[in-house]
């Protein structure tokens, strides 16, 4: 593994473009160096896997920018003939330039990649958020998605690691790669088990988070919130998008939970090509799995003292059950012969 020094906090985007012996060859051969680049011309990553940071650790960004400016200029490419007007796409800083805005900054330093494929404009969304962010902080579908681009066979192992090393130097300055021969991340991945021992996890959790990223992004949300639990996820990833959407819909109009006995019924009906808009409401608000009330008659008790001004304390309880019956009978015939002259 490879060490991190300390980084030197620079205090200024002129110190910062000044101090050429502080950055390591990578760094300085950044194709187009650094750009000011206004905010409006930079549109968010396609898909964007990451949550933006909020409350204190926003407030925490924002203060520190009013004070410093921004540090470490943001990562960007280039996109050609985009319908709103972006000439730029983020890949490195969607965090910076939000609590820029909040500072009331209109622009900032970049780094312009050009010429990157949509896989490596994805693996430095991927790796900046895992270099910032501790890996067991981030929500379930945030692991979901790095695991998922570190599973992939396109996630070439030597350009990640040029990847890495970039980052690495730009928010360390002082950072430099101490043994040639070592990946900073470890091993090659080739397996689930790498990945998780990468990671600190076991392979059945990687093979419940890759289901994750499979989720629509409303339910990846439930999922983050902890309304979906991460097994009931794994069942409802295994439906396809059309059935997933009646999900989340039915879940948004109604307060209906998701438990396992749910999410199992609604892979099976899937499974079975039995799963529409009527089974998967009667699914999650549990009425298919209500048994009928049973109809059977009330039972009746009746007290003793309604009973004992009629009947001596020997008589038996049969003989007392008999004269009951008799009277009732009397009373509905003579009843219902009412009704019927009442109608006539």
């Amino acid at each position: 593994m490879v060490t991190r020094p300390t980084a030197k906090k620079v205090k200024s985007l002129d110190e910062l473009l000044q101090a050429d012996e502080m950055f390591s060859a990578p760094v300085q051969n950044i194709e187009k160096g650094i750009k000011t680049i206004v905010f409006d011309k930079i549109r968010p990553f396609n898909n964007h896997p990451f949550h933006l940071y909020k409350d204190e650790r926003l407030e925490d960004l924002v203060e520190s920018i009013r004070s410093n400016g921004i540090l470490i200029p943001m990562i960007v490419r280039t996109v050609e003939d985009d319908p709103e007007g972006y000439l730029y796409e983020m890949l490195a800083g969607h965090n910076r330039l939000n609590g820029a805005r909040v500072a009331g900054l209109l622009e900032g330093p970049c780094i312009v990649k050009d010429g990157l494929s949509d896989e490596e404009a994805l693996m430095y969304v991927i790796e900046t958020n895992v270099i910032q962010r501790s890996f067991t902080d981030m929500l379930t579908s945030e692991k979901a998605a790095v695991l998922a681009m570190s599973h992939t066979k396109m996630f070439a192992q030597g350009k990640r690691n040029d990847i890495i090393e970039e980052l690495l130097n730009l928010e360390n300055p002082e950072y430099m790669r101490q043994d040639e021969t070592c990946a900073p991340v470890g091993h090659k991945l080739k397996t689930r088990d790498k990945v998780g021992i990468e990671y600190g996890l076991s392979k059945n959790t990687v093979a419940r988070l890759l289901r994750v990223e499979k989720l629509l992004t409303s339910l990846k949300e439930r999922v983050d919130l902890n309304e979906i639990s991460l097994r009931c996820a794994v069942d409802l990833s295994y439906l396809i998008e059309t059935e997933q959407e009646e999900v989340s819909k039915v879940l948004s109009e109604n307060d209906f939970k998701v438990d396992m006995k749910k999410s199992e019924m609604l892979r099976s009906y899937s499974a079975n090509s039995k799963l529409n808009e009527k089974t998967i409401y009667l699914i999650l608000s549990g009425e298919i799995n209500k048994k009928p009330k049973a109809s059977t008659s009330p039972s009746i008790k009746i007290k003793q003292k309604v009973y004992a001004k009629f009947f001596s304390p020997e008589t038996k309880a049969s003989e007392i059950e008999k004269i009951v019956e008799e009277a009732l009978e009397l009373y509905f015939r003579t009843n219902h012969g009412r009704e019927e002259d009442n109608t006539a």
